[in-house]
């Protein structure tokens, strides 16, 4: 009598073929039952995901580290240009100021100097007519 296989014993990678019929104490050493390979294969899959979520973990980790040191770099910098920026507005104002404060000062030393040639002016021209 021939024994016939169902098609899905044949293309089945989990399933062994015959020895899964045959009592426990009796199998083949070589193979395994389906229970321990499907059991071996899971934790294998187990396994790789945990073994992928502590590398992402790791990396990410990693990541936020090298990430974080860049931020704060460029949050230095920027902290560094907004003083600049400050320091170039407040020399922009005293500038203006004294500026300011020369423009008055020559204006003032003009209208004093103008006076003072009138003056020169009217003593020269009373000292003519006299």
């Amino acid at each position: 009598m021939a024994v016939i296989r169902p098609e899905w014993a044949i293309t089945n990678p989990l399933n062994p073929g015959v020895e899964m019929y045959a009592p426990p104490d009796r199998r083949s050493p070589e193979q395994p039952n389906t229970v321990d390979r499907v059991a071996v294969l899971r934790s294998q899959v187990v396994e790789a995901a945990q073994s992928n979520h502590r590398s992402a973990e790791t990396l990410d980790t990693l990541i936020r580290r090298i990430a974080g040191a860049s931020m704060d770099e460029i949050d230095g910098a920027i902290r560094e240009l907004e003083n600049t920026r400050e320091m170039l507005r407040r020399e922009g104002e005293r500038i203006s100021r004294e500026i300011a404060g020369y423009a008055g000062l020559c204006q003032a030393s003009t209208t004093a100097v103008k006076m003072i040639a009138s003056s020169i002016a009217k003593l020269k021209d009373e000292d003519a007519a006299r």
